[in-house]
Parts: structure tokens; C-alpha cells; sequence
């Protein structure tokens, strides 16, 4: 699916899934070659301790980012560190609070695959933005689920939801071990819009968050005897807003 194809169904129906190769072709080669190192970065992420659900199964790292469209040098710039904050409107589970992650790493940060990542969301959600504006907020996520025996794994622990923002990335960087991980996209009014599976790394999809909602279902180890991972990259974009971190 080349961009315009992308932008295209994601202004018909509000999201696009867009598997491993496409993505590999949206990113551009200096990105993929540089894949490997981004994604070990997986492997130093600090646990996410404000689950209220108790769970010690999301680990995590967090950054901020003022992107604009452009190729210009500084079109993407990261912000100071900064908490993640959602209403309890949109994460009855976790909202409400301002949390602090540990945050991104600078080489991530600066990464051929982040600068890529942002890049290609620029290009889809701001043509299809009404009135956009001249940057973006952009909240970048590094999240690992683990499951093991007995134990689920829960990629959104909050269920079906929208994230508050306006656009929303979710690419796969590694899945090991893994059962079920099934993507499922909704309507707001709860229809359904559609499943499936991120299996490969690099697949992802883009999602309009006025549009649809999205949930992913609870992970286990296709081999009881090994633990089961699944990390994923989120990336949102959101016009800067009174009173939120910006």
C-alpha cells in the first residue's frame, strides 16, 4: 500500500492497517536499516507502577515531542520530560493522575526509526486534519507486555478506548512467544469495525482517535514452559491543549 493509498483509507474508514513491508517502504531505508538497535531498545524499560489494576506486566518508557510537517531541520524537536496524563473519560483504569515514566533515552529519542515513525504520521494525519495546525504534541510510547503461565498479559488493560488525542501510530517491534495479541477496532457506538493480528515486526496500523476506538485482547505463552512478549510502539498526535502537558 503506497502513502496516498494509506491516507486514503484512513479518511474513508478512520484507521489503516499497514503491515511490515509498506511500513518498511513508508519509513525508508536509512530506518530499516537501523532497525535492530531500536528495537533492542526494548529490553531497558522500567515497570510501569501506576497499574491499578496491581499488574507488574507493562514495562515502559515515555517521551514528548513538538513535531511539524516539513523536512526542514528542527521540524521535530523533543520536549523537556514531562508526565503522561488521560482523563478518567478515556482510561477509567489508570487516568485522572499525572504519571511520571521513565523516560525515552536520548538515542531512541533521536533515533532514524522515531524520526521516521513521526515522519509518516505527519504525513497521513495532517493532510486529513481539518485546519491542522502548525505542530503537533506528539506523545511517544515504548510498552513491553509480559505474560507467562497462568499469568495474561494485558496489552489494554483499560478495555476498548479512545486515547484523547487526535491520530494515533501503533507499530509491533517484536512479538515472542505469543498467543492471541489480537488488534480490535470499534466504532463509538461499540460496532464493530474489524480484527486482526500484528505478527510481524514493522506491521502497524493508524488510527483516526475522534473516529474509532481500539483494544487489544489479553496475551499468553504459546509454550507454557517460556515467558511471552509483546512490545509495541504508540505514538500520538494531539493539537497542544489548555491545561495538558504541552
Amino acid at each position: 500500500m503506497s502513502a496516498t493509498g494509506a491516507s486514503q483509507t484512513l479518511a474513508k474508514t478512520g484507521f489503516v492497517r499497514v503491515d511490515a513491508d509498506d511500513a518498511r517502504t513508508l519509513l525508508g531505508a536509512a530506518a530499516v536499516a537501523a532497525w535492530s538497535t531500536f528495537a533492542d531498545s526494548w529490553n531497558d524499560l522500567g515497570l510501569d507502577g501506576f497499574m491499578a489494576d496491581g499488574g507488574r506486566y507493562r514495562r515502559r518508557r515515555f517521551a514528548a515531542f513538538s513535531a511539524a510537517p516539513g523536512a526542514q531541520a528542527g521540524s521535530v524537536v523533543r520536549k523537556p520530560h514531562q508526565p503522561h496524563y488521560q482523563s478518567r473519560d478515556y482510561n477509567a483504569l489508570n487516568g485522572g493522575v499525572q504519571r511520571w515514566f521513565e523516560p525515552v533515552t536520548d538515542t531512541v529519542a533521536s533515533h532514524p526509526v522515531t524520526l521516521a515513525v513521526i515522519q509518516a504520521g505527519l504525513d497521513l494525519f495532517h493532510p486529513n486534519t481539518p485546519a491542522p495546525p502548525a505542530a503537533w504534541h506528539v506523545e511517544l510510547h515504548q510498552f513491553r507486555i509480559e505474560a507467562m503461565a497462568g499469568q495474561a498479559g494485558l496489552p489494554t488493560p483499560e478495555g476498548a478506548h479512545r486515547d484523547g488525542v487526535d491520530w494515533v501510530i501503533v507499530m509491533l517491534i517484536d512479538r515472542v512467544n505469543v498467543e492471541s495479541g489480537v488488534t480490535q477496532i470499534f466504532a463509538p457506538d461499540g460496532t464493530d469495525l474489524g480484527s486482526f493480528t500484528l505478527t510481524r515486526p514493522g506491521d502497524a496500523v493508524f488510527l483516526d482517535d475522534h473516529r474509532v476506538m481500539h483494544g487489544v485482547t489479553p496475551i499468553r505463552p504459546g509454550d507454557p514452559a517460556s515467558p511471552a512478549l509483546r512490545d509495541v510502539l504508540v505514538v500520538t498526535f494531539r493539537r497542544e491543549a489548555p491545561g495538558l502537558p504541552s
